[in-house]
């Protein structure tokens, strides 16, 4: 099955185990997310309705994509600009494409971290406290961008010497 969902302002086509790189969604690698908006569902040529369709993927990692190199530049005006950006985005392996009440009861459950023994807690030794930071200096007059500099002073005195 398959389905066409929306994204960061981007739609994708995708059936359960593809990967794709979508614009940066909130979690952590690992974490499962549902992605809600569903445009188009199907399987071969017949279509499913979409809006009870629900499409769950695993974030692989958090990463940056490729490097956007801006040039700008006005021939004869002495003019050039370079600037560089690397956009972040979020890997996603799908791992569910279907109907949500399928989805319910596809959906694994997480374990539980086992404890620990109270004898192990009272055996590790205590961790040092932190010395207190020192206050940070104050910041310099005039490096605020919302200061209001003072008018520059005119110079009030002229220059008396003549030419010998």
């Amino acid at each position: 099955m398959f389905a066409v969902v929306r994204t960061g302002g981007k739609q994708y086509r995708v059936a359960a185990g593809d990967k794709i790189a979508v614009e940066k969604l909130a979690g952590e690698a690992g974490d499962t997310i549902t992605l809600g908006d569903v445009l188009l569902a199907g399987e071969g040529d017949s279509l499913a309705d979409a809006a009870k369709t629900v499409v769950s993927a695993e974030i692989i990692a958090q990463a940056k994509s490729e490097k956007v190199t801006v040039f700008k530049k006005r021939r004869r005006h002495n003019y050039r600009r370079k600037n560089g950006h690397r956009q972040m985005m979020t890997l996603l392996r799908i791992t569910a494409v279907g109907d949500s009440k399928a989805e319910k009861k596809a959906a694994p459950k997480k374990e539980a971290a086992p404890k620990k023994d109270a004898s192990e807690e009272k055996a590790a030794p205590k961790a040092k406290k932190a010395a207190p930071k020192k206050d940070a200096a104050p910041a310099k007059s005039g490096t605020h961008a919302t200061e209001k500099k003072a008018p520059a002073k005119k110079a009030a005195a002229k220059k008396t010497e003549s030419k010998k």
